[in-house]
């Protein structure tokens, strides 16, 4: 663990940790996750090192794109992104998320704060507009992409992420 931040327990009085999803959606969600287990557990060494990558990939926007939605502390992230990995894993290690929330940090795409909780001193960060703005230009690019069906990228992701279903009736 980074010495920056150690694990807090969510405290479920907290309003900021409760779910903003009904029991049905939070139903369908685990039952998706039980499904990608299943897939990544039948899939080859080799595959399983392929799907970590495209995933490792998109580490550093996701975490942009997590700070962008509620100001919060690295084990936060950490526990958010073990709690929707697609497949059974250990949880992120801090060696891997901490370096990426300084380097945001460094690039002026977040902010942290310290505060005290308890006698423990945890670093918030927080979107700063030149991250919200970075996002935006990423959305823009993508909706251009999507607009001129000239990407490759968007393809791929089509192919990759989206319903075969959707896809074969012209989503």
């Amino acid at each position: 663990m980074d010495d920056e931040e150690a694990p807090l327990k969510n405290n479920s009085n907290d309003s900021t940790s409760k779910s903003k999803f009904s029991q049905k959606e939070l139903e369908e969600m685990h039952e998706s996750m039980e499904k990608s287990q299943e897939i990544f557990k039948k899939m080859s060494k080799y595959e399983k090192k392929l799907m970590k990558g495209i995933m490792r990939g998109f580490g550093n926007t996701m975490i942009l794109w997590l700070i962008s939605k509620k100001r919060q502390h690295g084990y936060e992230i950490m526990t958010k992104l073990h709690e929707s990995s697609p497949y059974e894993s250990k949880m992120p290690s801090a060696s891997k998320i901490y370096p990426v929330l300084h380097d945001l940090e460094k690039h002026g795409l977040i902010e942290g704060s310290w505060e005290y909780q308890g006698k423990r001193k945890v670093k918030y960060y927080e979107i700063t507009e030149e991250g919200k703005e970075t996002l935006s230009r990423f959305r823009k690019m993508a909706q251009y992409a999507r607009k001129h069906k000239s990407s490759i990228w968007l393809e791929f992701m089509r192919d990759m992420a989206v319903e075969r279903d959707n896809i074969n009736k012209g989503s």
